[in-house]
């Protein structure tokens, strides 16, 4: 009995616990090097026999640079309200849109989802061009409203064609129910399908957070002030000059910048699995 229990514990630990261990240290591996990097002095950060693995003599010059002689809480703040913004205004959009092509019938639907999701396809760099001379015309240029509208033009179809296969996966019954007690069709959407369809709803937010956060050619494009840029831009146009490379600083700005997007993956994480066991149970 108890050969059988250590070969069992050895199973496990081969097929299981080195193989989660082997990718958890690769995941975070990335976040170390730019932890380690940005406790080095600059001294330290070109002195090559110094492994960049250890810190020899830990300091927080560069976060106390970012926040004492750089824009950077204000570049947080405004990649936050521009994340948010867009990624509302999209989720509004793709709801019922997705929710129409997966419980509606008219002629031409099948083309018309395809065709969303091939708009998203499209690289921005054909886009950015007609997108500037758009905002300026409408007087937005230099202003974050700028980004909160263009933003949903690429989250838009990508979360409505995720949000149709997703309203396509639920059971049509309690919908159908509703509608013989009197129910409307968008009634029925925001009582029924919506709160079923939550973990699909919490996937497109995560990403259109994600892509809005990470934004990099129209946030340069379209605001060009330094008190209006968002972290990705601010932090490259500012922190890089010519050939001169804040290296520190950009670690730090790095890793700072990615802890509101883990704060969120974290956060919804618990959400995304209540929504799918409260899914599994409703009815």
């Amino acid at each position: 009995m108890g050969t059988l229990t250590l070969r069992r514990i050895a199973s496990r630990t081969f097929m299981v616990y080195i193989p989660v261990l082997a990718v958890l240290v690769l995941a975070l591996f990335p976040f170390y090097i730019t932890l380690t990097a940005s406790l080095k002095s600059i001294q330290e950060l070109y002195d090559l026999k110094i492994p960049m693995f250890t810190v020899a003599v830990p300091t927080l010059d560069h976060y106390t640079y970012l926040f004492e002689r750089t824009l950077f809480l204000t570049w947080i703040s405004n990649t936050m309200t521009v994340a948010l913004g867009s990624t509302a205004i999209s989720l509004v959009a793709a709801i019922p849109a997705g929710y129409a092509l997966a419980r509606m019938r008219f002629r031409g639907a099948a083309a018309l989802g395809w065709l969303i999701f091939v708009t998203y396809l499209v690289p921005p760099t054909l886009l950015f061009i007609p997108m500037a001379r758009l905002i300026d015309s409408l007087g937005l240029t230099s202003t974050l409203w700028s980004l909160i509208l263009v933003y949903p033009t690429f989250l838009i179809p990508f979360g409505t064609w995720l949000l149709t296969g997703y309203f396509r996966s639920l059971p049509r019954d309690m919908e159908e129910c509703a509608l013989v007690d009197g129910c409307t069709k968008i009634g029925a959407m925001i009582r029924i399908a919506i709160p079923l369809a939550l973990p699909g709803l919490l996937s497109v937010f995560i990403f259109a957070f994600t892509l809005s956060w990470n934004e990099f050619l129209y946030a340069l494009t379209l605001v060009p002030d330094t008190e209006l840029k968002t972290l990705p831009v601010g932090a490259v146009t500012e922190l890089i000059r010519g050939d001169s490379h804040k290296w520190g600083e950009l670690m730090a700005v790095a890793l700072l910048g990615s802890v509101p997007v883990a704060v969120f993956y974290g956060f919804f994480a618990d959400y995304f699995v209540a929504g799918m066991t409260a899914g599994a149970v409703k009815g």
